[in-house]
């Protein structure tokens, strides 16, 4: 097992939809990391911490408007009973995270702050109009979006944070696409064969990329990054 922390990044995600949490987290790279103990993603249905017989954790908007918006206490509860748990270990360090329209667009720089400022990160996954405003206000907490586009609910969020956080961990990603990481990245890349004939036509992989020559390579990589990205 590689030992590159002298501890886990514990990530917690409060849900409604548990289910779509939990196959992702254990499939492919994040699951090997899991296995290899560099982290750990765990569940809570946010339900469990509703506070009534119907476990309701909804309710109509004040001032009116469409939708339902997930109540304050329940939120602040789930979040407390991990929080709870954790002070008992002297040296975590948590942060909790709102997933939100309105919130400050996800980027590689906040996903590698949050596994270097911290050992604990919460992820409370939105739903229905989003989370009462005092919650934020409550637990301090960031609110981080996708981008200006509106989902059924956090859940996706949520598992993105996760997965652009865990690429920031060192021994999450295999010693080669670690390489690789470090290097000059362009959104156009090949593979082989060299020459692709298809429909009539024969599409073929730029020369430079064959060519051997890391300077002219990354300079051609820095030039299509440029040209492609949005």
């Amino acid at each position: 097992m590689p030992r590159f922390l002298r501890m886990a990044i514990r990530f917690h995600v409060i849900t409604l939809f548990p289910e779509v949490i939990e196959p992702y987290v254990r499939a492919s790279i994040v699951g090997r990391a899991q296995k290899n103990k560099l982290l750990s993603v765990k569940t809570l249905q946010l339900r469990d911490f509703a506070g009534n017989k119907w476990n309701k954790v909804d309710d109509r908007p004040c001032g009116g408007g469409p939708g339902m918006v997930l109540r304050a206490e329940p939120v602040v509860r789930a979040v407390e009973s991990i929080i709870k748990k954790l002070v008992r270990k002297k040296s975590a360090k948590v942060k909790v995270v709102l997933t939100a329209a309105g919130g400050k667009p996800l980027t590689n720089a906040y996903a590698r702050s949050l596994v270097k400022k911290y050992t604990d990160i919460v992820i409370v996954a939105g739903r229905y109009e989003g989370i009462d405003a005092r919650v934020k206000k409550i637990l301090k907490a960031d609110e981080v979006s996708l981008g200006e586009f509106i989902l059924t609910g956090g859940e996706v969020p949520a598992l993105a944070i996760i997965d652009a956080a865990a690429r920031q961990i060192p021994g999450v990603l295999g010693k080669f696409e670690s390489l690789e990481e470090g290097r000059i990245a362009s959104h156009e890349v090949y593979t082989r064969p060299e020459v692709l004939p298809w429909g009539g036509k024969k599409y073929r992989v730029p020369k430079v990329l064959l060519s051997g020559h890391h300077g002219n390579i990354d300079e051609w990589k820095a030039k299509s990054h440029r040209h492609t990205a949005v």
